[in-house]
């Protein structure tokens, strides 16, 4: 056997198992999603497998395409109401993050999200967009299968794209912190201490928030904490948190969702989890470009001040070209002594 086929092998190999690896975390967080199901035993307000499938488009390309199909079939298989039915929601599940990714792509969209178009660009088109697809492929499949009536087709299209946009908003930022995550070195308990503040101070506004009393207000100041101290790696898992408790509370029909028909629900969802995925993400992206800016001015002034010192020290002689004529020709830019120092032309030379 050769190398290159060796090579071929190995690299196939490598695909194949990115692939099983992507079907196996689709299908893994799609039954956790499935917990919180709001219509039919397979519509959710919230979908990780739709963020999961955009991060591994963006980490890893479009080769592992097939794992999203996988994975989204492995879902629906017992949960359709026919063979055409499946495959026709298992086509939605995966054109959706697919043109997500095309569409970033297109977009010029960066994965480490510290730019403010790349934030904008995540949540219009990867989230609001994209998702668009798999929302109306899936609600109009179970329409003409007679599962949805027609007064529920809208219903049923909200909370299916509400589902697929928070997946995306929640999920995906997260997935493409861990990518880059590093342990910290060297932060002081200081630093510590307050990222345990902040986990606490998460944890008990969740809880109180998806009780009876409407107070998932009280996320916000978290989400701005987040982003300020700890930009895109303590804002996107606080944005989950908060989504997840507000969806608990939405399932429950407590807090804000009491009372409310499942349309009206879904639409307070997603403005809530829309408003706070849109604070935390643009505030890590604004003050990650306020930091990257200033670290450009130091260098910028630390290199300024090395030029002065060389100049002072007499290290540096810059430059300055003079023109006569058609000829050109440089003189040193030195003190007046060196003026002074020219020889004079002498008057006795022949005209």
């Amino acid at each position: 056997m050769t190398a290159a086929r060796r090579e071929r092998l190995r690299r196939g190999a490598a695909a194949a198992l990115e692939i099983c690896v992507v079907a196996a975390v689709y299908y893994g967080s799609a039954r956790l999603g499935l917990l919180q199901q709001l219509v039919r035993g397979q519509v959710t307000p919230l979908w990780p497998p739709t963020g999961i499938a955009l991060a591994s488009l963006l980490l890893r390309g479009p080769r592992i395409w097939p794992g999203i199909a996988l994975g989204a079939l492995l879902v629906n298989a017992s949960l359709g109401p026919s063979v055409p039915a499946v495959l026709a929601i298992v086509a939605g599940n995966t054109l959706a993050p697919v043109c997500s990714y095309a569409l970033l792509r297109r977009a010029g969209f960066r994965i480490e999200l510290s730019r403010l178009r790349d934030v904008l660009a995540l949540i219009f088109l990867g989230a609001f967009t994209g998702m668009l697809v798999s929302a109306t492929i899936g609600s109009g499949t179970l329409a003409l299968a007679g599962v949805v009536s027609a007064d529920g087709f809208w219903p049923t299209w909200s909370v299916w794209w509400t589902g697929d946009a928070m997946g995306v908003l929640v999920v995906t930022p997260v997935l493409l912190v861990l990518r880059s995550a590093r342990w910290p070195k060297g932060a002081p308990p200081s630093r510590w201490a307050e990222g345990f503040l902040l986990l606490v101070a998460t944890a008990c506004v969740g809880v109180i928030g998806s009780g009876s009393t409407p107070l998932m207000f009280l996320g916000f100041p978290l989400l701005i904490w987040a982003a300020f101290r700890f930009q895109l790696a303590g804002a996107a898992p606080c944005a989950l948190a908060v989504s997840t408790f507000t969806i608990i509370a939405a399932a429950r029909g407590s807090g804000p969702f009491a009372g409310q028909d499942l349309l009206t629900s879904m639409i307070t969802l997603q403005a809530f989890n829309g408003s706070s995925a849109l604070t935390a993400l643009l505030v890590a992206a604004a003050v990650s470009e306020r930091n990257r800016a200033q670290e450009e001015i130091s260098r910028a002034c630390g290199y300024l001040a090395e030029m002065v010192a060389k100049i002072s020290e007499g290290g540096y002689q810059p430059t300055v070209p003079l023109r006569f004529g058609d000829e050109n020709t440089s003189a040193k830019a030195v003190s007046g002594k060196g003026a002074a120092e020219e020889p004079a032309v002498r008057r006795d030379q022949p005209g």
